[in-house]
């Protein structure tokens, strides 16, 4: 291996020096990434175009590289964490629970019931705390382990009850490990709420699991595996509505928004808008005051979907008219308000109004500190306006950077 790289190396190269520096497969690295082995040695050989920020910055990360210029090759210092989002103090803790593979099992196992009350009050730590990530971050090492001890200990009904349990702790844990430099922590929450689910053989909780592994496809951009499992789970589940409880339709629901938002990522108006329709119906007939504990689904976040859907398709009157159309507060969960604030400051982004994107991130922090501080888009807006403040605005902008960890 050539220990050298030149200065003027494409993006390609540079990945395929690093790649094999640390002696890392094709196969891993795409696996971390959420794509294929030949998938990276298509770009390592320039065969394919070079990917766009979101995964170079998953590529850097996987590759354990603290400055995204060792990749693209700039000579200006821009590191990962700036973009990425920083580590949480309690990620190895989690990652540890995560990962601890005991062979002898020690202990008793915790009451199936109580698990599921705790799991219940972490789920509404995680709406209510403008900290939710280090909240979650106290809470689920233990969670993790005393449910994964019951699912190994006990036998017959009270190990299916576990195995739900143990598959809804994953799928709180994937909103932990989102967005943080462990790509492959996210892969392995997902996939372990989905096979839990599925020894469970539990329908509502198989859809939970396929819910989180949706969006881990959607931000790899493997949208035609994204569309297919959403829309397999929505079928699936739909076969059992009949006196289900509501949780069930919100699922149903749920699952339509992924499916719209998987096709405007894409770029297909039509079919975005069509599975909002079927999706906002489901909201409506729910009523008012229903909301979804995994998904935030309900009235209020299909209005902010709107407008996610309205960014992501660039228009941005249609977006704008959306985010006018109802008032945030009615978002309860705090993280998802924060997050839907971000959006709205994305809407007006493409507009070139810098003093409405301020204006707005400031809110997002105030609302959810830790949704702005691991939301990339968010970082991204504000490294710009620190280069070009709105007239006037330079102390705001620098003590908004200096609140959501940008300080220069």
């Amino acid at each position: 291996m050539n220990d050298v790289l030149p200065a003027d190396a494409p993006v390609g190269a540079r990945i395929r020096h690093y790649r094999d520096r640390r002696g890392m497969s094709r196969p891993v690295l795409g696996g971390l990434v959420g794509k294929t082995g030949e998938w990276v040695k298509a770009v390592e050989n320039g065969r394919l175009q070079t990917p766009r920020l979101p995964m170079l910055l998953r590529i850097a990360q996987a590759l354990e590289l603290d400055d995204l210029a060792t990749l693209t090759g700039d000579g200006h210092a821009v590191p990962v964490s700036l973009y990425a989002g920083p580590r949480h103090s309690a990620l190895s803790a989690v990652q540890t629970a995560l990962t601890e593979y005991r062979v002898s099992l020690k202990l008793e196992p915790v009451s199936v019931p109580h698990l599921a009350v705790r799991l219940r009050q972490a789920w509404l730590v995680r709406h209510s705390s403008p900290d939710h990530r280090t909240q979650l971050g106290t809470l689920l090492p233990d969670l993790i382990r005393d449910a994964q001890v019951a699912v190994r200990a006990l036998r017959g009904d009270e190990r299916r009850e576990a195995r739900r349990v143990l598959s809804g702790v994953y799928q709180l844990a994937d909103f932990y490990v989102a967005y943080q430099p462990a790509p492959e922590l996210v892969w392995m929450v997902a996939d372990r709420a989905l096979t839990e689910a599925q020894e469970a053989d539990d329908p509502y909780m198989i859809a939970g699991g396929a819910w989180a592994m949706v969006q881990a496809l959607r931000e790899a951009g493997r949208w035609d595996e994204a569309v297919d499992l959403a829309t397999d789970a929505r079928d699936s589940l739909a076969r059992y509505l009949d006196g289900a409880p509501d949780d069930w339709r919100g699922m149903v629901g749920a699952l339509d928004a992924e499916v719209a938002y998987v096709h405007a990522r894409r770029g297909r108006h039509g079919l975005a808008w069509a599975h909002w329709e079927k999706a906002d119906q489901v909201a409506r007939r729910l009523g008012a005051d229903y909301r979804h504990t995994q998904s935030s689904f309900s009235q209020s976040v299909m209005s902010a979907h709107a407008v996610t859907l309205g960014v992501e398709l660039r228009r941005t009157g249609e977006a704008l008219r959306a985010a006018n159309g109802f008032d945030p507060v009615a978002i309860p969960s705090l993280a998802r308000r924060g997050r839907h604030l971000i959006e709205v400051a994305r809407a007006h982004a493409l507009e070139g109004d810098d003093n409405g994107v301020l204006t707005l991130l400031d809110r997002s922090q105030r609302v959810a500190n830790e949704t702005i501080s691991y939301n990339g888009f968010a970082r991204d807006m504000l490294l710009k306006l620190r280069k070009r403040p709105p007239t006037g605005r330079e102390s705001e902008v620098r003590r908004l950077c200096d609140r959501v960890g940008l300080a220069a």
